[in-house]
């Protein structure tokens, strides 16, 4: 069996107030490697973990916060540090004996055959003596996750994972909390580091174990962290995510593929169509996609087909839409202005009739995404096997 030194890995251990589990955490760890290897961050204890690291003080690495700042702090200075002493991966396991140091073969063998990416131990969340609100938290973070990434993992909450200290040194990391490991592999997929989930032991239920996760602060912070990194992947990095792939595939072999896709149902397909074509119409111009893409997502509908449809809206196409539009509002409106020609469409003759546009623009797209969805839908049913 090949140890650490085969990847050049270290083993980092945040600790806060876990003396009764420590000591135990770090004789498992090194049964698989030398103290030279291991650095333990004592996060301000206020328990006896000073006298438990004293043993060791020869061999491992310690960092010491004068007072407590948190699991994200000291993984950030754990990790400058394995950088500084030449590390190229570091394993980060709790201190409270839910990881299991056996595990650490696994994650050496899958940093050897994805070398630069991310190991994520994945563990078994449906369980006997998984609490609930880990499940929730789990569920919770996994599907905000993948509206920020496109990417679905099984456990983005685990803090047993093997990092690729290369990619981490590039990253610019600011949060302090439990939110850094949200953070940093959001930044890390957005770099398109690789992501590989293995699966891992976790044991809850042993005399001893402290956990510091304070349910309302902690979720308050991963939720403003969510909120801020959903509005980044709305203005940018979902854009670069799609222009990316077209670019490496082609526009059409991706609609082809998009469109035959077989684990998404005819109604699904034609909602995506229908959508994209009200989104493309309705008047709210510059805010579309914006508005558009994370609905989308929401309701799981097949993104490719939403985008392709909601560029109905494309520059040569929008005098005709105005007008369609004007001409659905006049319905409804009664204006001395009359508009019955592309010519006359003007920045002047919107702001004279802006209500009549306005409202025959909503009516235009309803009507037009009620249609394109019918359309696609019995298209769908003759020509999709």
């Amino acid at each position: 069996m090949k140890g650490l030194e085969s990847i050049n890995c270290c083993v980092i251990i945040p600790t806060f107030n876990n003396d009764k589990t420590l000591g135990r955490v770090i004789q498992d760890v090194l049964k698989y490697t030398d103290e030279n290897r291991i650095i333990v961050v004592n996060d301000g204890a206020t328990d006896t973990t000073g006298q438990v690291l004293e043993q060791y003080n020869a061999g491992l690495t310690i960092i010491k916060n004068n007072i407590n700042r948190g699991k994200g702090y000291s993984l950030r200075k754990a990790f400058s540090k394995a950088i500084e002493l030449g590390f190229q991966n570091a394993i980060t396991m709790d201190s409270d004996g839910q990881h299991f140091a056996s595990d650490i073969p696994n994650f050496i063998v899958a940093a050897m055959e994805n070398k630069g990416a991310l190991i994520m131990g994945s563990r078994n969340m449906g369980q006997d003596g998984i609490p609930a609100k880990s499940s929730f938290g789990n569920k919770f973070s996994n599907f905000w996750f993948k509206i920020e990434t496109g990417i679905s993992l099984p456990d983005t909450q685990t803090g047993y994972r093997l990092y690729p200290l290369d990619e981490i040194d590039k990253l610019k990391l600011f949060t302090n909390k439990f939110e850094l490991e949200i953070e940093v592999i959001v930044k890390l997929a957005w770099k398109n580091v690789p992501l590989v989930p293995i699966p891992v032991d976790v044991f809850y239920a042993q005399e001893g174990r402290v956990s510091h996760f304070r349910p309302i602060k902690d979720f308050a912070r991963i939720s403003m962290l969510n909120t801020y990194l959903v509005t980044l992947t709305v203005l940018y990095y979902f854009h670069k995510r799609v222009l990316g792939k077209i670019l490496k595939k082609g526009l059409w072999t991706i609609i082809k593929e998009e469109t035959i896709k077989p684990t998404e149902s005819n109604f699904m397909k034609a909602s995506s169509i229908g959508f994209g074509i009200f989104m493309g119409i309705v008047p709210i111009w510059g805010f579309q996609m914006l508005i558009g893409i994370p609905l989308s997502v929401v309701f799981r509908m097949n993104k490719v087909l939403f985008i392709a449809a909601a560029n109905i809206s494309i520059p040569p196409l929008i005098p005709l839409i105005i007008l369609i539009s004007y001409l659905f509002g006049g319905v409804f409106v009664e204006n001395e202005t009359d508009i019955s020609s592309i010519s006359e469409i003007s920045i002047e003759t919107i702001h004279l009739n802006f209500v009549q546009y306005t409202l025959g623009a909503f009516v235009f797209a309803v009507v037009a995404g009620l249609v394109s969805y019918v359309f696609a839908l019995v298209l769908f049913h003759k020509f999709r096997k």
